[in-house]
């Protein structure tokens, strides 16, 4: 079995079908810090596809941060996946969703996982950026 590091220190996945808040997490991100890649998938099976290439490549990213609504396949099925896999399950994830709804905050309680409610401020947006970073760091510094 091929040996999987945290070279990819930082890379960030970011799975969410809005192509505004792509734009927006990658330019806040970068506003803090221009080193982070930000990697994107369209929805909950194009990321795990991103993950399995990841993985073949021997690299993950450093944070999984999931949106919740979305096409094909959505965040709490997506986040289901990536914890039943051995090699992905160690990665940390955030949800990151406009949705507020008290159910989708219960279906993450207790699961080991962050949940953001999106701001609508840009310099609400830098402070998120800014606690995702922080999580990067703190997984990659403990592995």
């Amino acid at each position: 079995m091929k040996s999987v590091t945290y070279a990819h220190a930082h890379t960030i996945l970011y799975v969410d079908d809005d192509r505004d808040d792509l734009l927006l997490l990658r330019e806040a991100i970068d506003h803090i810090d221009g080193q982070f890649t930000l990697l994107e998938a369209s929805d909950g099976i194009d990321g795990l596809e991103r993950l399995q290439a990841l993985k073949a490549a021997g690299a993950l990213p450093c944070l999984i941060v999931l949106d919740i609504n979305m096409p094909r396949m959505d965040g709490r099925k997506t986040f289901q996946l990536i914890r039943q896999d051995p090699e992905l399950a160690d990665v940390p994830v955030v949800i990151f969703s406009t949705s507020s709804s008290e159910l989708d905050k219960l279906f993450f309680r207790g699961k080991n996982v962050e949940y953001i409610t999106k701001p609508i401020r840009f310099d609400q947006l830098v402070s998120v950026a800014g606690r995702l970073l922080e999580v990067c760091a703190a997984h990659v510094a403990a592995r």
